[in-house]
């Protein structure tokens, strides 16, 4: 879920307008520095897992990887080419509050993963420049402290800006995938060179699980450990709009770009699956168990513990700088992906401060949470592992469910089959991964805490502000104000909550509204209804139609909320005209709490007064502003 475009400081995966596109393979490196950088930790993440049956829990991650994940993604490829990704889909999918509240709680879990990432990459580099063999003495024990100076300089740098990311991504994955192909190269053939080490490893092997079945059936188990593995796929479609299509694209169905996706999906997927099993192999066969353990030569960085065994220290450093530098280029990509994030779904459903559209103050925000983070984890690589899996777990079940549901709503019996089945796998590799390691949902939790109460007190505190991106009055429409406007030099406006839309119901409005509010009966009037849509939706684009019924002059629009969108419609009638409209309303029956609370949650509730401070707000000057008139 990580990418950072080339042509803005701070665009991450949601960016939709971009300046530039790229070769599909050159965008994959945007992918490479988060899926690819994971080598750096994730053979010893598996060696303390799974120990000695580390390659064979491996093998199921790269099946899971090949015939699970990498489908469902190249599903959300095509459904999504915008890059909006799984999250999208189910918003899609799951409307109105329900659907809201369910995005909100994934969004808790992207955010664990986007501060894991920056978290444990920093902690992982700090180990690797630590435990270098040119590394000054007293820099040895300090992984917190290093830690946080990489995650201060992080940013350090986004408060400043940050450009030119694909071309950074493409050197960076291009020379680490390199110098991992000859440290395992080199490995293996040390390994074939010496078959007593693949035997005293099988014979350690067995002597703990004779029973092959046993093996497999322990593999199953704890290969959800190693879930870290999985990292790539949502970032592979968040960067779909960075890919270069064929000029003959749909915008809507862009034929080329998808395909370019699909290659990069199943690329990365390929090539990570092969440096994922070598490795394993590698390591658990050249390295003794206790130096996996925290605090043992291997502890994080166990390939470049080989690098420099096997290729000497100067290898080994240029290894280390390597590493060093893709963890920290992941940590910002995840900088980048948490900088989009937010301002792609919290303000559209006016769940976010106003403060949040600013990237300055984000930065100090996400900085401070992953300084408390690394405190918390003591910059503890192995400790954070199953947070990040937690995070990565849950964002790639949901994705099942979205292609699961969109299967069903296309009636696709294979894909609801199959797609069932990939979801229950993810879903138990998910529940077992958070009962073996629950930190990654207390820390979800208290982001998706976070995120709700934010999103509820920023929701009440908008509640008067105008919705309406924009405002369309159709020809007919147009023709009821201005006609009005033009030879009455007034536009009156009667606000009818539609009910049977037929002569009587005009009839009985206006001769109440003529009576109670004083309206002279030569004046002509304009009904405007509003009729519900998706009261969970903030920002809209509204389109009033004109309608002549039963010989009356009505206004009709859909919308989620009333009394903001009359205020809009109202403005947008003075704006077209010149004139200032006057409203009419009669006051709603009920409790007045009560009905603010109906409000909040759907749109309609106190119409009358709540449709007065939406245009007081918005406009402070008394002759300018719409009169609100209630009986």
């Amino acid at each position: 879920m990580r990418d950072m475009a080339a042509t803005a400081a701070h665009d991450g995966p949601h960016v939709e307008n971009v300046g530039h596109t790229h070769p599909w393979w050159r965008v994959m490196t945007l992918t490479g520095v988060d899926y690819f950088s994971t080598l750096g930790y994730q053979p010893a993440i598996a060696a303390v897992a799974a120990g000695l049956l580390s390659p064979l829990a491996t093998i199921v991650l790269v099946l899971l990887t090949l015939l699970g994940a990498l489908p469902v993604y190249r599903r959300v490829a095509r459904e999504s080419p915008r890059g909006e990704g799984s999250i999208a889909m189910l918003e899609r999918l799951l409307p109105w509050w329900g659907g809201k509240l369910f995005v909100l709680v994934l969004l808790g879990f992207a955010a664990t993963d986007f501060m894991i990432t920056i978290t444990l990459s920093a902690a992982d580099a700090s180990a690797h420049a630590i435990a270098n063999p040119f590394a000054p003495s007293w820099l040895h024990g300090q992984n917190i402290a290093v830690t946080l100076v990489l995650v201060a300089l992080l940013a350090a740098v986004f408060l400043k800006g940050f450009r030119e990311a694909i071309g950074i991504s493409t050197v960076l994955v291009a020379v680490y995938l390199a110098l991992n192909a000859v440290v395992i190269v080199v490995a293996l053939a040390h390994v074939g060179g010496h078959p007593v080490l693949v035997q005293d490893w099988w014979g350690a092997l067995t002597r703990q699980n004779a029973n092959p079945f046993i093996m497999v059936g322990i593999a199953l188990l704890v290969f959800p450990k190693l879930a870290l593995g999985l990292s790539g796929f949502e970032t592979g479609v968040a960067v779909m709009p960075q890919i270069t299509g064929r000029p003959d694209d749909d915008p809507h169905t862009p034929a080329g770009r998808i395909s370019g996706a699909k290659k990069l999906l199943t690329t990365a997927a390929v090539i990570m699956s092969a440096f994922l099993i070598t490795s394993s192999f590698a390591t658990t066969v050249l390295i003794p168990q206790k130096e996996f353990k925290p605090g043992g030569a291997a502890d994080g960085r166990a390939l470049a513990l080989l690098a420099h065994d096997y290729l000497g220290p100067v290898f080994g450093t240029v290894y280390d700088v390597s590493t060093i530098a893709i963890l920290w280029f992941a940590g910002a990509s995840a900088m980048a992906g948490l900088l989009n994030l937010v301002p792609r779904y919290l303000p559209r459903y006016g769940m976010a401060p106003q403060w949040a559209a600013a990237v300055r103050p984000l930065v100090l925000v996400f900085g401070v949470i992953a300084v408390v983070i690394t405190l918390v984890f003591r910059a503890d690589v192995n400790a954070q592992g199953g947070a990040y899996a937690t995070g990565v777990l849950v964002l790639i079940t949901s994705a099942t469910v979205a292609v699961w549901l969109s299967a069903l709503h296309r009636r696709s019996r294979v894909g609801m089959v199959v797609f069932a089945i990939v979801a229950l796998v993810f879903a138990y590799t998910t529940v077992a991964n958070i009962i073996e390691r629950p930190d990654g949902v207390r820390i979800a939790a208290l982001f998706i805490l976070g995120i709700i109460v934010v999103s509820v007190v920023s929701r009440v505190q908008r509640s008067f502000q105008l919705r309406a991106r924009s405002v369309t009055l159709d020809a007919q429409a147009l023709d009821f104000v201005t006609e009005d406007a033009d030879e009455f030099g007034s536009i009156r406006v009667i606000a009818n909550e539609p009910d049977a839309g037929d002569a009587a119901e005009y009839v009985q409005k206006a001769a109440d509204e003529r009576r109670d509010s004083g309206i002279p009966q030569r004046s002509p009037v304009i009904f405007l209804e509003v009729h519900p849509a998706d009261s969970s939706d903030f920002e809209e684009d509204l389109v009033v139609e004109g309608r002549a019924t039963e010989g009356f002059r009505v206004l009709r629009v859909e919308s989620g909320n009333v009394p903001n969108t009359i205020a809009s419609v109202l403005f947008e009638i003075r704006d077209r005209t010149g004139v200032v409209p006057d409203v009419y309303f009669e006051w709603t029956e009920g409790n007045p709490v009560s009905n603010m609370l109906r409000y909040l949650i759907t749109g309609i509730g106190e119409v009358a007064p709540i449709t007065r401070e939406v245009l007081r707000r918005a406009e402070p000057r008394r002759e300018r502003r719409p009169d609100v008139h209630v009986s």
